[in-house]
């Protein structure tokens, strides 16, 4: 019998126009740690995810044994009967009902239809005792932490007689101490047979309990490290994550970068609904005019929450810091408020908070600054027209008129009309959050020249992305954020992928950032 307790081979994952999963090949033996690492869009949850059966067989090309038999899950309760459960980073527990009914929530005790709270209960304590959890099983979810919140989803997972344990970004929401101890947690798990996978970006915890470690870059398998046989460091893999030349292509950019336009200053935010949870934490950054700034970090490092924050206070709770324009300090409490000031922020969503997809593209264009168009608040309908098309041309928004709906466009053409959405505000500072996610390389060498047209007239941009090589290439200087904190800043000359993996993933110390 194979010492495997699950084989993926040769797994091919496509979405319209993007291959997510190439030829992917993922080993797990029994009673392990693998770690599956790889930069953001690698493909690691999407592997996970046809695993577990959220994309059901015949959505993809390969096959998948568990415990030697082939299997062919058409749901997640399919992979769940076996013993494969998975846990998400965003917990999916109901925080109005108790620990215990979390527990057992779609896998309830009742007989003839009616639930044996004796059993939910006394089963319940039993679980939280496996996993270190002091808490009564009556006790609401809501009025328990999220480190807490972590060890009930471990107990849920136990009680399906768990086999082969999926922890995605489990430690992401965690603090120090909550971290160590579900790590400790995995590693008596592991003495119990429990195998696991662990999805983590913190190399650290990758290295301190995996004993294998799975490299995935691009949608592709790129090696196995075996831990057990050798100590692999985290630079080690570090250079299996990004171990590759830019193959982007930018166009030319030679900056003309002026004074300080805008400043934050000791900037904390925290969570909107868990307000003991701080997000970002004391950031200070500056941008010069005609600069193109970028902020690089991995999942869960703060960047949106950041930028979103700043534009108008649009996420956060007990938000505090100083934002300054040209010296001055400046208020910003509001969306309508930051846009009068001059700032402008393209959501990395573009569907949800970018357009009116059931608008046309000329409408959601002027939408942002109907002053521009308007006398005495009645809309100047031909001035409309004239702004609109002026930006369709500039941006060749590929469209055979102004009255297409901006739900029929390609990905590329609507994240056209959001740019353009945001030119059309005469902005001082342009904040793009994830700007050429979704879009075809021809899209993005566009969206590229704009950008780098836009710092050409004295803009200051701030450009956040996921992908290495484009704040590479795009940015004149680069901050680098981990856990809501500033690690690093880098200028475009000292900058190359490793470095910025580096402090991405806390492994590079604190450089260079603003610290005001």
């Amino acid at each position: 019998m194979s010492d495997y307790i699950l084989e993926m081979r040769e797994i091919t994952k496509t979405f319209p126009g993007v291959k997510a999963l190439d030829n992917v090949n993922l080993q797990v033996e029994q009673g392990e740690i693998h770690a599956l690492v790889g930069e953001n869009g690698a493909g690691k949850s999407t592997l996970m995810k046809v695993l577990s059966g959220v994309y059901p067989y015949g959505t993809y090309d390969g096959s998948i044994y568990f415990e030697g038999q082939e299997c062919q899950f058409k749901n997640i309760k399919q992979s769940e009967n076996l013993g494969i459960v998975i846990i998400h980073q965003e917990l999916a527990l109901s925080p109005y009902l108790s620990i215990a009914e979390n527990i057992f929530l779609g896998n309830e005790r009742q007989s003839n239809k009616i639930m044996k709270w004796k059993d939910t209960f006394s089963e319940s304590k039993k679980l939280l005792e496996r996993v270190g959890l002091k808490d009564s099983p009556e006790t609401l979810v809501m009025d328990i932490g999220v480190g807490k919140q972590q060890l009930v989803e471990i107990a849920k997972a136990l009680s399906k007689n768990v086999k082969l344990l999926i922890l995605d970004e489990p430690t992401a929401a965690l603090n120090e101490t909550d971290s160590e101890n579900l790590l400790k947690l995995l590693l008596e798990l592991k003495q119990q047979g429990v195998s696991s996978i662990l999805i983590s970006h913190k190399l650290n915890e990758v290295s301190y309990v995996s004993d294998s470690i799975t490299v995935l870059r691009d949608g592709k398998t790129i090696e196995t490290l075996n831990a057990k046989e050798e100590e692999i460091s985290e630079e080690r893999i570090i250079k299996g994550m990004v171990g590759r030349e830019l193959t982007s292509r930018f166009p030319e950019h030679h900056p003309n970068i002026g004074k300080t336009i805008f400043e934050v200053k000791k900037w904390n935010v925290y969570h909107p609904q868990q307000q003991d949870r701080k997000i970002i934490d004391n950031v200070s950054f500056h941008v010069k005019k005609g600069e193109i700034v970028g902020i690089a970090g991995l999942m869960g490092a703060g960047r949106t929450e950041l930028a979103m924050s700043i534009f108008g206070k649009s996420y956060g709770k007990k938000i505090s810091g100083e934002l300054y324009k040209d010296g001055k300090q400046i208020e910003a409490n509001t969306v309508s408020k930051a846009i009068e000031k001059g700032i402008a922020y393209v959501s990395e969503d573009r569907k949800t908070y970018g357009l009116n997809l059931i608008d046309d593209i000329k409408r959601n264009i002027t939408l942002s600054n109907l002053q521009r168009i308007s006398k005495s608040s009645v809309i100047d309908e031909n001035k409309e027209v004239i702004e609109s098309q002026s930006l369709r041309e500039r941006l060749n928004i590929k469209t055979p008129t102004l009255e297409q709906l901006a739900g029929n466009l390609s990905g590329g053409n609507q994240q056209k009309v959001v740019l353009s959405k945001w030119i059309f505000t005469e902005p001082d500072i342009l904040i793009l959050d994830e700007p050429t996610r979704g879009i075809d390389v021809g899209a993005k060498f566009e969206i590229y020249t704009q950008i780098n047209e836009l710092a050409k007239q004295g803009l200051a941009v701030i450009v956040i992305s996921s992908e290495l090589p484009e704040v590479l290439g795009l940015s004149d200087r680069i901050y680098v954020m981990n856990e809501g904190r500033l690690t690093g800043e880098l200028n475009k000359d000292e900058a190359d992928q490793e470095s910025v993996m580096r402090y991405m993933t806390g492994t590079g110390g604190t450089r260079n950032a603003d610290v005001n």
